[in-house]
Parts: C-alpha cells; sequence; structure tokens
C-alpha cells in the first residue's frame, strides 16, 4: 500500500541541501582523494562538477544513469535496441565510477555517449541539466540522489526507475523516513520493478505506477571476448585444472588463496584466476597473496602464466566475458562478505558451474532459480569452497551438468527485454518515434 504525506521530507531534505550547497570545501578535499587513490579521472575531473565534456547532439536526448559497472553493463542491451528502432534518439550515459567509463567508452554503441554523473551538489547538478537538457531521464536500480533527482523532477523531464530494487533492509531504513521516500519516488513517472516483492515495497514507499518486469540484467547479451585473446590465454593454460574467482570483494580474494592452497596439494597443476571487481587494488591483492607464498601473475602487466604460476591475477576492465569461457568453474564474488553478491547470470550463460556464498540479496531470485535448477551451490566458508572447487575439477561431468542447468536458467529470461521496451513505448514515444 502507498503512503500518503511528506511530513518529514521537507526538514530532512532542507537539510541535505544546505550541506551539499555549503560543504564545497570538503567535497572538493573528497574528490582530490578519490583521485589520489585513481577512483576519479583527473582529467575529466570537471564532468564531476557538472561541466560537460562533450557537445550534445541535436535531437531528442534520453539521460539514463548507472551507477557503476554492473548496473552499466546491464543496459547496453536496451541502448542498443533503442538507438536501432528510435533513429532519432540519442543517448547520454553517465556513471560515478573509472571502470565503468573505461568500459562503456568501449561498447557504447552509435549515438550513445559518456560522461561522469555529477556530485550531489545543487549548483553542479543545475549546471549539469542546463547544459544537457535530457527528454527522458532513466535511473537504473537503486542510486537516487535527491538533489539530482528533484531538479530534474522540476524541469518537467519525464523519469522512469528502470530495473529498479530495493533489500528487505533498505525498505526497513527507508521506512524511517517514509516522507522523503515519498517524495523521491512520487518523481517517477514509471517504477519497473525486478519481481512482485520488490514492486509491493516501492509501492509501499510512495512509488506509483509500478510494473513488474524482470531482472533486466537477465536480458544482457553474453559478456563479449576477443577470439584472438582467447586462444592466447588458451595456450598459456594448456591442460592445467582452472577455476575463477570473479568480482571479488575485499577479504575474498585471500580466501581464493587459501582455496588454493588446499587444493594444490592435491593438484599440483591447478591454476586459480582471480578477478577482482575493483582492479585498482590489484597491486595490494598481489602483494598480500605473494605474502602467502603464491606466486602470482598479473594481466595487466603481461606477466606470463608459466607453470610456477598458482594465482593468475585478472586486473584488467571488461574481460571477465574471456574468464568466463576459459573456467567451467566460477565462484562468484561479493557473497562470502555482507555485500549482496554480483550479477550470476553472467556466469550462466556462458556455461559455468556456478559457486556463491549466503550473501546474496542483490541476485536473491535469481540465485534461488539456479539452486533449483542445479546450477549453483551456495557455500558458506573457505573450507567448503575448497571442497566444492575440488569435487567439480575431480568429476567434470558434474559441473558439465551444473553449467547445462545454469545455461538454462538464463535462457528463461530471454523476454525480459521485449516487456521492458513495451513498458517504456509510451514514453519514448513522446519524445523520439519509433521507426514504422
Amino acid at each position: 500500500m502507498s503512503i500518503g504525506g511528506t511530513t518529514n521530507a521537507l526538514p530532512l531534505l532542507g537539510l541535505y541541501r544546505g550541506l551539499t550547497t555549503a560543504g564545497l570545501p570538503l567535497i572538493q578535499l573528497l574528490l582530490r582523494r578519490r583521485v589520489a587513490k585513481g577512483k576519479e579521472d583527473p582529467a575529466r575531473l570537471d564532468e564531476r562538477r557538472g561541466v560537460a565534456s562533450l557537445q550534445r547532439p541535436e535531437g531528442p536526448l534520453l539521460w539514463l544513469h548507472a551507477a557503476s559497472i554492473g548496473e552499466a553493463q546491464s543496459v547496453l542491451v536496451l541502448i542498443d535496441r533503442m538507438t536501432r528502432e528510435r533513429p532519432n534518439l540519442n543517448v547520454l550515459m553517465t556513471t560515478g565510477t573509472v571502470t565503468s567509463a573505461s568500459l562503456m567508452g568501449e561498447r557504447l554503441p552509435n549515438r550513445a555517449l559518456h560522461q561522469f554523473v555529477p556530485v550531489d551538489r545543487p549548483a553542479w547538478v543545475r549546471r549539469f541539466l542546463g547544459y544537457w537538457q535530457p527528454d527522458m531521464a532513466v535511473w537504473v536500480e537503486s542510486e537516487l540522489w535527491p538533489n539530482l533527482l528533484l531538479e530534474t523532477a522540476a524541469r518537467g523531464t519525464p523519469m522512469v526507475l528502470l530495473n529498479a530494487r530495493i533489500s528487505e533492509g533498505s525498505h526497513s531504513g527507508w521506512q524511517r523516513a517514509r516522507g522523503l521516500a515519498h517524495r523521491l519516488l512520487s518523481s517517477f513517472s514509471l517504477v519497473l520493478a525486478q519481481d512482485e516483492t520488490i514492486a509491493e515495497r516501492l509501492r509501499d514507499l510512495g512509488a506509483g505506477n509500478v510494473i513488474v518486469s524482470g531482472n533486466l540484467k537477465t536480458a544482457a547479451a553474453p559478456l563479449p571476448a576477443t577470439a584472438s585473446e582467447l586462444v592466447a590465454l588458451q595456450e598459456a593454460i594448456g591442460t592445467r585444472p582452472v577455476w575463477l574467482a570473479a568480482s571479488t570483494h575485499v577479504s575474498e580474494e585471500a580466501i581464493a588463496g587459501q582455496v588454493h592452497a588446499k587444493i594444490v596439494q592435491d593438484r599440483p597443476d591447478l591454476l586459480t584466476i582471480i578477478a577482482p571487481r575493483h582492479p585498482q587494488r590489484a597491486t595490494e591483492i598481489a602483494a598480500a597473496l605473494a605474502r602467502e607464498g603464491l606466486t602470482v601473475a598479473r594481466r595487466s602487466l603481461s606477466e606470463p602464466i608459466t607453470d610456477a604460476v598458482d594465482i593468475y591475477l585478472a586486473d584488467g576492465t571488461g574481460e571477465l566475458g574471456l574468464f568466463y569461457r576459459i573456467a567451467p568453474i566460477a565462484f562468484i564474488g561479493g557473497s562470502l562478505i555482507p555485500h549482496g553478491g554480483q550479477n550470476m547470470l553472467e556466469p550462466a550463460v556462458l556455461k559455468c558451474a556456478i559457486l556463491h556464498g549466503p550473501h546474496v540479496t542483490n541476485f536473491q531470485a535469481i540465485a534461488n532459480e539456479l539452486a533449483q535448477a542445479g546450477g549453483s551451490r551456495q557455500i558458506d566458508s573457505a573450507d567448503a569452497l575448497a571442497s566444492n572447487v575440488a569435487a567439480l575439477l575431480a568429476a567434470p561431468d558434474d559441473a558439465t551438468a551444473m553449467a547445462d542447468a545454469a545455461a538454462a536458467t538464463a535462457a528463461i529470461h530471454d523476454d525480459v527485454l521485449d516487456r521492458v521496451m513495451a513498458a517504456l513505448a509510451p514514453l519514448l514515444d513522446t519524445i523520439a518515434p519509433a521507426t514504422p
């Protein structure tokens, strides 16, 4: 049931707007620190202040905001479909991370361009909106910046919350600021939720016109891989048994190292591939693994996979498609720590046997489907991960059966993109009609 009233919205919004206006020195300091840590691109830092680095294209412009690399990847197939069917439509994508910006620079289709999202400071937000003047705005999943959202709404721009998700914990937290939640969510002309449970949580917090369209991440095309790189990697690995720890977060790389140390006692030629979620951590990851007596080769440094290498650190961006094709077994990170998990459908589409930890709230419905189909297993510790990887390496037919079940589960969701496009069509028709 939707809530009524906005009793506590104005004081909270006023406080937030005041802090983000008066806090300029602190915001500038934080940006400088992020540059020093490699979390901002110094050559494009003005984009974070709302200063455009590209020319606005002529004609209707749809602005699409995706927080980070996972959300950005999920909408590439949608952008491609929209621009193919609506030849007058241009797309501006904004993200907030260096890795997502790099990937979008490589993968965005024609008539789509990328900028960093401005920091949520009123003056910078107005500068951004005043220059780009989007005809429609689409926000992906759950990152709702109040100034950016409400300034866009104040311009009369139709707004959509796409692939919306909200966990049980976040729902409970927002209930303590129900007026603010209502003020933000009611700004959207349309909300497309991943499932009915999420839809009910959003309606309860004040969202209107909520439609269940499914998880757009299930409609993404298989992650790409360069054929020459795939062949080179296969030749370098040879016949060695291999498994992948993908999209790992802090402490999960150490767990992958422990798993390798256990299994290598019986499989001395084992190769473990680790693809960290944030490649900028690669130096510290490599150093920590080396301190444990493991020999590490880093892909970003073009270090070769010799027979002595224990861990191949895949510390580039946009190459998970390559490693999912190489490894028959994939552990999906962000799940042995309370992060919420990462996308399990990407390895499922590419026929990996999937292992994950208990913390998968970001992909709970998909995790349940994969488990019921026999395409995944939940593990709760380093020991459990080691025993499952070892068992699957010893029984490749079991790994293949899991991988086939995972791929079949992913295929069930092939119509999600059609449902999303159908829901967006009435709004898109007002700015850029489809070609008959």
